[in-house]
């Protein structure tokens, strides 16, 4: 099966820092994969040169086994990659269906939106109503400022915007961030729902038991390099650290002690 989003080789350079050194990286259809790393470990960058924000200095990236070059991060939703960042990105002053359509508002026809430039809300309040209802997130009135509602609710309308425009692919940075228990699990079911709609969806996460209940596979990002790939049914919370932080390795499918001293620190020797 052909990668949705693909990449070979990447390289970037910052001045004498290399903060990806090579590294792969394969999601394919109808999938979440989690981005794993520590702080450092190049995870950020390699989202960065995927989606536009950064241009690698040596690799390749494909989309639908095409190869693709992203000059910008618009370049690259053009091509219906959609990214939520962990800020969201959102105009707190503004209403729901404003924030829904921010960038790509709707005119209403004729010489109204034409020449008036006139904006369409009673179909941007409409269509906003419908992509809300179609991942079940609830909200009290979508004419209502963001910034009336809880963290939850802005993830939900940032996750919705970015479902309602991708035709590819949905990248969420930390999607969980600052959140409660029950808001994380409604933003969980979100992603599990925006992946049951057949749009693949990696999630960049420092929270592993959310990776590990969410997850279909694991991407472990380790010195700039992809280290490993993995199913959460298939290794422990703990060795998928482990991996992370370099105190084993995956060879051939197993779990082998790489560093005896990090290994038993986490009870792994």
């Amino acid at each position: 099966m052909t990668p949705v989003l693909q990449a070979r080789g990447l390289v970037k350079r910052y001045g004498h820092v290399t903060a990806i050194n090579g590294s792969d990286f394969d999601l394919m259809a109808g999938e979440v994969l989690a981005v794993i790393g520590d702080n450092g470990a190049g995870k950020t960058s390699l989202i960065k040169a995927l989606t536009g924000a950064v241009q690698p200095d040596e690799g390749e990236i494909l989309l639908d086994g095409e190869p693709v070059r992203f000059r910008d991060p618009l370049e690259a939703r053009r091509h219906g990659i959609e990214t939520v960042y962990q800020d969201l990105a959102v105009a707190a002053s503004l209403d729901i269906a404003t924030n829904m359509f921010l960038g790509r508002e709707l005119r209403r026809p004729g010489l109204l939106g034409s020449v008036f430039r006139l904006l369409d809300k009673k179909r941007m309040r409409e269509e906003s109503a419908r992509h809300m209802e179609a991942l079940k997130i609830g909200l009290p009135s979508l004419a209502v400022p963001v910034e009336s509602l809880s963290g939850g609710q802005r993830q939900g309308v940032a996750v919705a915007r970015a479902v309602a425009w991708a035709s590819r692919v949905v990248v969420m940075d930390e999607p969980t961030a600052a959140l409660g228990v029950k808001e994380s699990g409604q933003v969980l079911d979100m992603i599990r729902r925006v992946r049951d709609r057949g749009l693949p969806v990696v999630l960049i996460s420092h929270n592993m038991p959310h990776v590990f209940e969410i997850a279909d596979r694991i991407h472990i990002q380790r010195l700039g390099k992809r280290v490993a790939v993995v199913k959460p049914g298939d290794f422990s919370m703990a060795e998928v650290v482990a991996v992370m932080t370099g105190a084993i390795q995956i060879s051939e499918g197993k779990a082998v002690v790489a560093d005896q001293d990090a290994a038993e620190a986490v009870g792994l020797s």
